[in-house]
Parts: C-alpha cells; structure tokens; sequence
C-alpha cells in the first residue's frame, strides 16, 4: 500500500537512496537542518512547490507523493505537451568524490553536488535498482584508455557475488577505480588499464569492493 504521509514518505525515499535528509536539503539550496525538522519536528507544516518539485525529480516519483495537492497531474501536462512525465525518469545523485589513487569515502552523509537523469525504463532494461546506483567522477591515468580522467562513471552498488570486472573499491583511505580479478586463490588482484601501473595483489579483507562500474561519460 502506498504511503501517503509526505513526510513518512521522504524518510523512505531517503533511506531507499542511501541520501541523508541533511544532503537532500543542499541539494534544494536549505539549510542542513530543514528536512530534519520537516520530518521529525513537522515543521514547515508542508513542501514549498519548488522543493517538493525538486525532490519528486531527484527520486524520479509523483509529487502528489510529497504532499502536492491532486489537481497537479503529471500526467495531464504531459499529455498537453507531448513531453514525457517526470516519473518515466530518475536523478541519480552525483557525489563530490573522485575515483583514483588519493584518499577519498563513499558514505551515505554525502551531500549531492548534482544529479544526472536516465531513462527509467532504460535502467530497467539494464537490471538496475536506481535507489543503488551513484556517479562519481575519475580522476587521474591508471585506466586510461578505458577511462579518462575526468569522466563521469555510475557505480551500481547492489550487493552481488564478487566477479571480475571494473569497479571502484576502498583500500585504506583511498578509493580506486580498477578491473577487478578474483581468480588468484587468496588473493584479489587490482589491474589497471594503463600498463604503466603494475597490477596490485592484496588479501580480500584488505579490499572493500564499493560497486561494480555499469556506465560511463566524458568529453570527447
């Protein structure tokens, strides 16, 4: 059953996303605070239009299911425009953090500096969860030609068997973006694209695999 409390609601969402309610509020230019109070102090009483219009965008939902009143029909504009609704697509947050050899996190306080939208339908298509994925952005050589310095990848963070393939993965304090090899007994080997970079032997305990890389972007 749906919920209908705009504010149970937009906890849900938020926890289905892995966004806390401080970085949703940046994310629609508040204080850190104003969400927090919204869902737990009631206060302001209801979404103003522009913020509930944001965040129905960034989790790709109904705004009616953040309190908008029924006489605004998604569906309805959409008919009148000819454009698609707002609901067959989903933000997928873009967060401050880069891929590579220098020290980085991928935590769940993270505050979305952007969004990049996609095709719901088309995530479908490819099996993804969009509540599970998150752009980060690449920074250095050690994948290139593959990958670029600079572009922008989508991190599926499903939890799935470990298979090889390019992912990004915390060693330490640093958070790498590598092709993944997990047939060494014992062992997980990181690899890098350019060969510049020798391959990196470590014990499994000593790799936090973050999600497997599904997709990616850049200039040309």
């Amino acid at each position: 059953m749906p919920n209908h409390d705009p504010r149970a609601r937009l906890l849900e969402l938020s926890e289905e996303r892995g966004v806390s309610l401080s970085g949703l509020s940046a994310l629609i230019g508040r204080n850190s605070s104003y969400l927090q109070q919204f869902v737990r102090k009631g206060s302001p009483r209801k979404l103003e239009e522009m913020d509930r219009r944001k965040l129905a965008a960034f989790f790709g939902v109904d705004e009616g299911e953040l309190g908008a009143p029924e006489d605004i029909s998604p569906i309805r504009d959409a008919g009148r425009t000819g454009s698609p609704r707002r609901s067959e697509f989903v933000d997928v947050p873009r967060l401050p953090l880069d891929a590579s050899a220098g020290p980085g996190a991928f935590a769940s306080d993270e505050m979305p500096v952007d969004t990049f939208r996609f095709s719901a339908r088309w995530l479908r298509a490819q099996g993804f969860e969009a509540n599970m994925l998150s752009a980060i952005a690449v920074a250095g050589d050690s994948m290139e030609p593959l990958l670029r310095d600079g572009d922008e990848i989508l991190v599926d963070r499903s939890p799935r068997p470990l298979r090889d393939g390019i992912h990004v993965v915390r060693v330490g304090d640093a958070l790498l973006v590598k092709r993944l090899q997990a047939g060494v007994p014992g062992m997980i080997v990181l690899e890098s694209e350019n060969p510049a970079y020798r391959p990196i032997e470590l014990p499994p305990e000593d790799v936090q695999v973050i999600g497997r890389v599904v997709w990616k972007g850049g200039r040309l």
